[in-house]
């Protein structure tokens, strides 16, 4: 039997997402091994989504975690999570919604980012008259070259450092610095852009204690190029990578020199056949991650697949071993992206020896939980 393949399939509903609990074993201790441990490990929730991992990750000595959503903060902190960052800047009513997080869990340590002076005054203002001990802790979200959020380092970083550090009600806690547009095939090159994109975090960091502000944490780097910060000798570092603990088959092309298992594999089923050469599956939009072009899926069992047409919950493959298969067979795949992919699903199998042994809740796939 092949790893990916579970012994009782006819149980389980399609399309489903399976979560190979060795694997996910396997890459956890990798991340750990890269880290030198747990204590610079700050990993991100945002791709499983499950208390039971943050569980796990908790007993292997894992204290730190990231999160892209409030409902993720709270299933951390209601999990074993003692410190959580809200990768995120609160705007709107979740500027109030995060001050209402930390009041429910005044054992936790709570921050969140900010790249904006008004989001700034908005988390303080939101503070004022809740029993709150201790100011809420912000970190900087620098754009290092992704220019999807954060600010600039340099003198207006600078400024927004000061203006944290000026106001009661908050309190700076350090840098971010997320360079997720590095993906590069090339070790050599990512770690080259890598090195390049972080010089002027700790040039900035320089500044910053200069006018005597201290910068007692980096939170640095992603899934790609979290291997290479492990390498720097900085204090203070922490590193967030989120995809490692299930892989996927997007990361595992793109960045061969990392050694994680893909973890997390779709099981879907032929639902017709509607012409000689062609299979329609159950894996439609809403069950796999579409906002990329195709291929979106590797069929394990199927490798010459070629996908020629995709809906909602259709998913048409043509294929010269058609006939191989009939109504109702089953297919594995590997998700090329497999963060949103989880999102997709209110639950998820757990495989241990090959065999589904339970079904988990994926908790922090809405929105709201309690606050």
């Amino acid at each position: 039997m092949n790893w990916f393949e579970i012994t009782n399939a006819a149980e389980v509903p399609s399309p489903a997402l399976l979560l190979h609990g060795e694997r996910i074993e396997a890459n956890l201790r990798e991340m750990l091994r890269i880290a030198g441990g747990p204590a610079r490990l700050r990993p991100h929730i945002k791709t499983h989504k499950l208390p039971q991992l943050v569980q796990r990750q908790v007993e292997l000595g894992i204290t730190k975690f990231k999160c892209a959503t409030i409902a993720e903060g709270e299933m951390a902190a209601t999990n074993g999570a003692d410190d959580i960052l809200l990768a995120y800047q609160p705007v709107g009513p979740h500027a109030q919604r995060f001050i209402d997080l930390i009041a429910k869990y005044p054992l936790r340590r709570f921050s969140c980012l900010a790249d904006d002076p008004a989001a700034v005054c908005a988390l303080a203002n939101a503070r004022l008259g809740l029993p709150i001990s201790e100011p809420v802790e912000i970190f900087l979200d620098l754009d290092v070259g992704q220019h999807r959020t954060g600010i600039l380092p340099g003198p207006k970083a600078v400024e927004l450092a000061k203006l944290i550090s000026s106001l009661p009600d908050v309190k700076f806690a350090g840098l971010h610095a997320y360079d997720g547009h590095i993906h590069d095939h090339n070790l050599a090159e990512r770690a080259a852009q890598c090195d390049a994109a972080f010089g002027p975090v700790l040039e900035l960091k320089h500044d910053l204690e200069a006018v005597g502000i201290p910068v007692p944490t980096i939170v640095a780097g992603g899934s790609p190029t979290f291997a290479i910060h492990a390498q720097r000798d900085e204090p203070g570092l922490e590193l967030s990578p989120g995809t490692t603990v299930f892989w996927d088959a997007g990361y595992a092309k793109k960045l061969p020199d990392l050694d994680f298992l893909p973890a997390a594999v779709l099981l879907t089923r032929v639902v017709s056949k509607p012409t000689a050469n062609r299979l329609c599956l159950d894996l439609g939009h809403k069950a796999v991650a579409s906002e990329m072009p195709q291929p979106r899926v590797l069929f394990l069992n199927l490798p010459d697949a070629t996908p020629v047409m995709h809906s909602e919950e259709h998913l048409v493959v043509e294929t010269p071993h058609a006939d191989d298969f009939a109504v109702g067979d089953v297919l594995y795949a590997l998700p090329w992206h497999v963060c949103p992919t989880v999102a997709l699903h209110e639950e998820v199998f757990l495989v241990e020896n090959g065999h589904v042994r339970e079904r988990w809740q994926v908790t922090a796939r809405r929105r709201r939980l309690d606050i």
